[in-house]
């Protein structure tokens, strides 16, 4: 049944690489796979997490962690396409992403901004709208500090904007007579969703620079602090779907110098991210994902590193009717294997569409007119709901 007081919004943390599970969420303290990283206390009292990760550990109460997600998909560009899509990759074919099902089914909360918007570097694969129409793609940002770019006008005022506006309908008018069908009018509502973004004061949502020092330097100075910072202020603004990217969690060499390095980063804007949104009483209507393609090895490999381990590794939830203070899921003494409550891709992100109330059977028919889900089969983990 569809969930009563759904979530409105998400904010998806991507960890591009394959996060290591064993230095953050799932330690093993007393097996010889765990290395020199500690594990620490946390604000719940059955829930110990990595030492690298000392914010979050103060927020344990709001996380739900899952330490049993699997999958076959051992390579980078497979895995994460099937993290953000629950779909293997095909060659006749691109599947939405979460954030354009829920753009789909809910619809724009802002029409004066984009609905989805990707933070990062890597937008190759950020779930996109796939065989969706346009208009579900998201605007993608590769530096959260330069703002929206190309949002001002130049070299022109706005009567100049308005005149050429006109005329290039003019000149469109007899093509979309021609060709009035759905992928040329998604387009036009494109261009015209750019201008009236373009002239909306939502547009200072971008800027972070309204916000004070003392906010900035809490969710560090890192691109993917400031990238959940402004992550932040979009869903203050309504935006509906963000997701987050932080890449660099390929740690086949040196894990125990590189893991403590992208732990703190993690830590320090998440953990700020999470304040935030309790703060201004937005995190019970906001999914808050942290996941990645798959896990790393637990054994340390002759390069003092980890390599790709999707049979095991850690995923995160919190807010939007979320139970906190939640452990799912247990892997063997070693961290390799999952010995209690697998959770599949497509169950993790039938749990996400469960959390925003969307409807997970419904089929939608691509453009070849083939069947598909939000979760292709998922089933939610009702277990992480309060």
């Amino acid at each position: 049944p569809p969930r009563i007081d759904a979530a409105k919004h998400i904010i998806y943390l991507f960890m591009d690489g394959g996060m290591t599970h064993l230095d953050t969420f799932d330690t093993k303290p007393k097996h010889k796979n765990q290395g020199p990283t500690k594990t620490i206390d946390t604000n719940v009292d059955h829930i110990k997490i990595s030492g690298y990760l000392p914010s979050l550990a103060a927020q344990a109460d709001k996380l739900a962690i899952v330490n049993s997600m699997t999958s076959t998909a051992g390579a980078h560009t497979q895995g994460n396409y099937l993290m953000h899509t629950s779909y293997d990759p095909r060659a006749t074919i691109r599947h939405p992403g979460l954030g354009a099902w829920a753009l789909k089914y809910k619809g724009r909360m802002n029409p004066n901004l984009p609905g989805s918007v990707f933070i990062g570097g890597n937008s190759r694969i950020n779930g996109g709208c796939g065989f969706f129409e346009p208009q579900y793609e998201p605007l993608a940002i590769n530096n959260p500090n330069s703002g929206l770019k190309n949002s001002r006008l130049r070299g022109m005022d706005q009567a100049q904007l308005d005149e050429d506006l006109e005329l290039a309908g003019q000149f469109d008018a007899e093509f979309h007579q021609r060709y009035n069908v759905k992928q040329v009018r998604a387009y036009t509502q494109m261009y015209d969703d750019a201008v009236r973004i373009m002239q909306s004061k939502d547009l200072q949502a971008f800027d972070l620079r309204e916000e004070d020092k003392m906010t900035r330097a809490r969710y560090g100075t890192d691109p993917f602090g400031q990238g959940c910072l402004l992550a932040r202020r979009l869903i203050e603004h309504d935006v509906r779907a963000v997701e987050v990217s932080y890449q660099g969690w390929d740690m086949h060499n040196s894990v125990f110098i590189a893991a403590p390095e992208k732990c703190a980063i993690l830590d320090q804007a998440m953990g700020a991210l999470l304040t935030d949104l309790e703060r201004i009483g937005k995190l019970d209507d906001t999914v808050v994902v942290l996941t990645t393609e798959f896990g790393r090895t637990p054994r340390i490999n002759e390069n003092a590193g980890r390599d790709h381990h999707p049979q095991a590794f850690s995923s995160v939830l919190a807010g939007g009717g979320i139970k906190g203070g939640t452990i799912y899921g247990k892997t063997d003494e070693s961290g390799e294997k999952v010995i209690e409550n697998p959770v599949k891709i497509p169950d993790f992100n039938a749990t996400i569409a469960y959390a925003m109330g969307l409807p997970l059977d419904q089929i939608l028919y691509s453009p070849s007119m083939r069947p598909f889900t939000v979760a292709h089969k998922g089933k939610p983990v009702l277990d992480l709901f309060s």
